[in-house]
């Protein structure tokens, strides 16, 4: 995505560096703003999530399939 600076307003550009975000070339702003929370998740948290019992296959197929309240009726 890109945007326009929120200091000077000049259009900036995706940095590639290890602080994601854009940045201005005019008067160097940087922010987090169009990556949604304006935060950046490191590395090593993404791999950590390998790991989650939570996003374990048969966890994820789970959630998935829903179960209807009726089906217990019968």
């Amino acid at each position: 995505m890109r945007c326009s600076c929120k200091e000077c307003g000049i259009y900036m550009v995706q940095a590639d560096a290890p602080h994601l975000g854009c940045v201005c070339p005019e008067c160097f702003y940087r922010c987090t703003d169009c990556l949604g929370t304006n935060t950046v998740v490191s590395r090593e948290s993404i791999r950590a999530l390998a790991f989650d019992p939570r996003f374990q296959p048969e966890n994820l197929a789970a959630n998935f399939v829903k179960k209807d309240e009726d089906d217990d009726a019968y």
